[in-house]
């Protein structure tokens, strides 16, 4: 029996004409090769399965190609061709740097490059996953890439480009390439169904190269998966199932339920969809995706961005122009913010019916309208609300004349705000009506009356005329007593700059504080808010303040005398900077004089 081999082994490109989805990268290296223009090293990077390696050996061959067409592929006939088919050719060597990094191997590979090729023009070397290498590696490998041999060229591939060392980047001809659309690979799935007698549909086609995620072999490794599975026919049905996809189908049955407000369909049909083995992240994510395919249904410049199937697109722009938008805009918030709140939720599946139970009552939570084409959110809210009169801001309200009067002091039991629904086309009216109570009733909300603010606003006012005199011994006192809090409080470096200011009364609502450097007023303007509360209660004169003055001491001339020992220099610098002996008593040192 014939060994089997897999479609993305036996399928495997063998020009740069067969390469699926990279035209940009084989349109530039054809041309480099008719031009005789060749980098003497490559670096190709980007996702998985794209065919990084595979235009790496192609143009490996066709550069050492005896009879190259006129397009710049090799012939595949001669015998460098030939012999690289067939795995014995000598000027090709492939390097997988995953397991074989270190910087023994790279000096090996760095032995081989000195010696010229016996056949052909070109040695290529081959690194595969080559941000595997270590840093040692890196480094034997740097010069050599730099400045190689005319006849070496090399060819390094990576996923993760951003690991490789910049001074490597530099010394490589970058090529990026991209995701395989999903058109390109239904083309190339096709072709190979057509070739090994497999019957398929192109809705399982487009379900397989979606779950493939732009990687071309992931999508023959699943193709031959489900061609095994069914038999070699392969439709969307069997599709579904093999692949655990959650047929879309079953999100437009919820979105009609949703949309006609049936609340206990929806959460049977998220139990059937539960009973089948389906998780709630799965549910909520293929939703929101379906959402999005509803909203830019709704646009036909948008409608090239649907990537679904040909026998659900019609589906989809019939369903979108039946929704709202603005539904669809909160239906993808809520579902967006279900996304992340999915993870820490420990009920999932309560989580989940909460997330459809929003869904369905969502056309009566918010209303959306549109604006200049911006959509605003308003809540909807009932005939009438009665608010606390306490949680209203400030604003101009008409009272009747009878309500309010300050010689007859009538006690008000109760405020109340009444919103009027607003009409359509209008703003909404607001009126504030004050219901009055005879002085009989008792009542817990009682509002003061305005002869009463106006006594409460003149003794604020008047809060200076029981004060203290403030004078020179009462200042001082008040400033030791302040001290003293701040001793209690363990703040030490602000003692200290307290006790070194000097004090001056400049009149009966203010005084000065002298201090005698920049840092001696940054401690004290440090403690200002506590301080100036501090002294209006001890002085009951809440219009007391206080400036800081900076007068700096004039530095003495040094003298001739005879100099001073450590001890002495140490004692003049403690008083000067009384803060070096607090720094020694609390750190308990031990000076050496």
């Amino acid at each position: 029996m014939e060994n089997f081999i897999v479609s993305a082994r036996k399928y495997r490109p063998q020009n740069f004409s067969t390469v699926i989805g990279q035209a940009h990268i084989t349109t530039t290296l054809k041309n480099a090769i008719n031009n005789n223009q060749l980098a003497h090293a490559f670096l190709f990077c980007g996702p998985r399965g794209v065919g990084k390696t595979t235009c790496a050996r192609i143009l490996a061959k066709t550069i050492n190609c005896e009879n190259r067409t006129k397009e710049g592929e090799a012939c595949n006939t001669c015998n460098s061709c030939v012999s690289f088919d067939n795995g014995i050719s000598m000027n090709i060597h492939e390097l997988d740097a995953a397991s074989n990094n270190s910087v023994e191997d790279i000096r090996t590979l760095v032995d081989q490059v000195r010696f010229a090729p016996q056949a052909g023009k070109y040695k290529v070397y081959i690194v595969d996953e080559v941000h595997m290498l270590s840093q040692a590696a890196f480094n034997a490998f740097l010069k050599t890439l730099e400045e190689p041999p005319h006849f070496a060229i090399f060819i390094l591939a990576t996923t993760e480009k951003h690991k490789i060392l910049p001074t490597i980047l530099s010394r490589c001809q970058i090529f990026d390439f991209k995701r395989i659309t999903i058109n390109d690979t239904i083309v190339h799935l096709q072709e190979i169904c057509d070739k090994e007698d497999i019957t398929a549909e192109k809705a399982g086609l487009h379900v397989i190269a979606q779950k493939s995620e732009g990687c071309m072999r992931d999508a023959l490794s699943i193709l031959d998966k489900i061609a095994s599975f069914t038999g070699g026919k392969i439709d969307y049905a069997n599709t579904l199932e093999h692949l655990n996809i959650l047929d879309e189908d079953y999100y437009f049955r919820l979105m009609d339920h949703l949309q006609q407000q049936q609340l206990a369909e929806a959460l049977l049909l998220f139990d059937e969809i539960n009973q089948k083995g389906f998780e709630g992240d799965t549910f909520l994510e293929g939703f929101a995706e379906f959402i999005r395919n509803l909203l830019i249904s709704r646009d036909v410049k948008a409608a090239g961005l649907l990537e679904v199937a040909d026998d659900f697109r019609e589906k989809y722009l019939q369903i979108a122009q039946q929704v709202a938008s603005g539904w669809l805009i909160a239906a993808l918030n809520l579902l967006s913010d279900a996304n992340i709140g999915y993870r820490q939720s420990r009920n999932k599946r309560l989580f989940v019916e909460m997330v459809l139970i929003k869904l369905n009552y969502l056309g009566q939570a918010i209303q959306l309208v549109s604006d200049d084409q911006q959509f605003e959110k308003k809540k909807l809210t009932e005939q009438t609300k009665v608010l606390s009169f306490r949680a209203l801001p400030v604003m101009r309200i008409k009272q009747p004349a009878s309500v309010v009067k300050p010689e007859r002091k009538q006690p008000v039991q109760e405020a109340r705000l009444v919103i009027d629904k607003p009409e359509p086309a209008t703003h909404e009216q607001v009126s504030v009506t004050i219901n009055k109570v005879s002085g009989s009733g008792k009542s817990s909300n009682r509002l003061g009356s305005l002869e009463k603010i106006r006594n409460q606003v003149m003794q604020e006012r008047n809060a200076g005329n029981n004060s203290k005199p403030v004078t020179e011994e009462s200042l001082r006192a008040a400033w030791d007593a302040f001290i003293e809090k701040l001793s209690h409080r363990k703040n030490h470096s602000a003692v200290t700059n307290f006790r070194m200011a000097d004090l001056h009364v400049a009149d009966d609502n203010s005084f000065d504080i002298i201090t005698s450097s920049n840092m001696h007023q940054k401690f004290i303007e440090a403690e200002r808010s506590d301080h100036i509360h501090f002294m209006q209660a001890y002085f009951n004169n809440r219009l007391l303040t206080y400036q800081l003055i900076l007068v700096e001491k004039e530095v003495p001339a040094e003298s001739t005398g005879q100099p001073l020992t450590t001890k002495q220099q140490y004692q003049k610098l403690s008083e000067e900077y009384p803060l070096i002996k607090e720094l020694r008593d609390r750190l308990k040192l031990d000076l050496d004089f």
